[in-house]
């Protein structure tokens, strides 16, 4: 029997695949329906899950970052308000007491973060730096390849959302589906859903560092 994980927040299932990878079964748990999600999906609010947290050997989350994000700067300097998600949810996950990672854009309030970005895995093609708050220590894995252009130098490509696309659009590049599927290591997803997704391989480092850190078994 494989170990039991809880995506929270988990949208159409990047860091649920790469869970998945590392050894575990997965249930995620998003308030949007997710038709493309690839494992058990429970629609219902990630803050309040209709399920026991204690029966879970790992458990992930990933909320919303328009609080923090780049992209919505120009909504926030013109009064937007966005909810403010870490703080609840890191409240909830310390008090299950199951092992547990918080993921995050660049800037967020997270705690003695750990920081992934594409150029630390030879098969991606994004930068996509994310940022991890573990309930251990982690180390983070040695750059493989530092770009000196986001683009152009090395062949990385945009995978911004609606915000900062433009961006890249500037520059002349326009990203087919395929184009941006195969730079996230992702193959199920539509355009909007991989703008919001993490590479698995990003959790799947991540998971197999909580599974030897914690000895967590089936």
């Amino acid at each position: 029997m494989r170990p039991l994980s809880l995506d929270l927040f988990c949208g159409a299932g990047g860091a649920s695949m790469g869970l998945h990878r590392a050894g575990f079964d997965v249930i995620g748990i998003d308030i949007n329906p997710q038709p493309r999600y690839p494992f058990r999906f429970v629609q219902a609010d990630a803050l309040l899950p209709p399920l026991d947290l204690t029966k879970f050997n790992f458990i992930w989350a990933s909320p919303p970052c328009q609080a923090y994000s780049v992209a919505a700067h120009n909504e926030r300097t013109r009064g937007k308000q966005y909810p403010d998600l870490i703080a609840p949810i890191r409240q909830m996950l310390v008090q299950s007491k199951i092992p547990y990672v918080i993921e995050n854009v660049p800037g967020s309030p997270l705690i003695h973060p750990t920081k992934l970005r594409g150029t630390m895995f030879p098969e991606l093609k994004v930068i996509r730096e994310r940022w991890f708050e573990t309930s251990w220590f982690m180390l983070q894995p040695m750059q493989v390849n530092e770009p000196r252009s986001l683009i152009r130098n090395h062949g990385y490509i945009s995978v911004a959302g609606k915000g900062t696309q433009g961006w890249a659009y500037k520059m002349g590049l326009r990203w087919l589906v395929d184009d941006v599927r195969s730079a996230m290591g992702i193959n199920w997803m539509s355009r909007a859903e991989l703008s919001q997704a993490i590479p698995p391989q990003y959790s799947e480092y991540i998971a197999r560092a909580a599974i030897h850190y914690y000895q967590i078994r089936g």
